[in-house]
């Protein structure tokens, strides 16, 4: 991780990638907004804390969501709020709006905060000088910013481009993110060409639910052999037979130095 933040900053990213090898496995969980109630049990109450439990270094929520997670699971595992929101029956479900504030996931106590910005989208304008003025007032409170950029929208033919997933991950870094997540193109050479091309480091989204484990674990495989910093696996975690399994399985991969005791729990973690 950078080295050239604030101290606070500083902190705050370590804590996101606590086990010292600067990788990370992030479960979006701000699907709910965009979608609909999560469609697993007990709702993110229910499953943050077996997330905790089970290697998973981030979860993504909106603030209200917060209200019903026990502020226990974020003992070993660190809470990114997400800024960003639109739902799957607006207009235009690519234009993303500012929901929440820097300040306010500082009161939440937030170790980071999340932006949304379709590359491509009819609203680019708009999302692009949104995440620049996240960018600015997380700086000033040494709160890091991970970047959820894709090239998405009416401009975008194909959102695998490897040419666009980099311009992407570039202007993210270039307007002062500190983590970058995005599409994988496909490949593992195209997904290299990403992570060098992009200043910051490179979380992978994991899209759309895929039924079979094993092809999970080899998308991960995959982002990590292209040098990427890690995986950000919302629906191929939490909609999975046993979420705190999946996540489990991904986390060996993501830290190969873990070691999980026999039901299942990281034990208490070293620094």
């Amino acid at each position: 991780m950078s080295t050239t933040r604030s101290f606070g900053a500083q902190l705050r990213l370590r804590r996101m990638s606590r086990n010292g090898d600067d990788r990370l496995l992030v479960v979006p969980m701000d699907h709910s907004v965009t979608d609909g109630p999560l469609p697993t049990p007990g709702g993110p109450g229910g499953l943050v804390p077996t997330l905790a439990a089970s290697g998973v270094d981030a979860v993504v929520l909106h603030k209200g969501a917060l209200r019903y997670v026990d502020p226990a699971a974020f003992t070993n595992m660190s809470l990114i709020v997400h800024l960003s929101a639109s739902t799957a029956h607006a207009p235009d479900p690519d234009a993303k709006y500012l929901v929440a504030s820097v300040e306010t996931a500082l009161r939440l106590g937030a170790d980071a905060v999340s932006v949304h910005v379709n590359l491509g989208s009819a609203e680019e304008r708009q999302q692009v000088a949104d995440m620049a003025a996240v960018a600015e007032e997380a700086d000033r409170w040494n709160l890091p910013l991970m970047a959820m950029i894709y090239p998405r929208g009416p401009q975008i033919t194909d959102p695998r481009d490897v040419r666009l997933i980099s311009h992407a991950a570039t202007l993210a870094a270039d307007l002062g993110a500190d983590v970058v997540k995005t599409v994988y193109p496909g490949t593992v050479e195209d997904m290299a060409e990403v992570v060098e091309s992009c200043a910051a480091p490179i979380v992978a989204a994991g899209g759309p639910r895929v039924d079979d484990e094993a092809q999970v674990l080899a998308h991960v495989d995959d982002v990590l052999r292209a040098g990427a910093a890690g995986v950000a696996l919302g629906r191929n975690i939490f909609q999975a037979p046993n979420p705190g399994q999946r996540a489990r399985r991904v986390a060996a991969l993501v830290h190969p130095a873990l070691e999980f005791t026999d039901d299942g729990l990281v034990p208490e973690l070293a620094y």
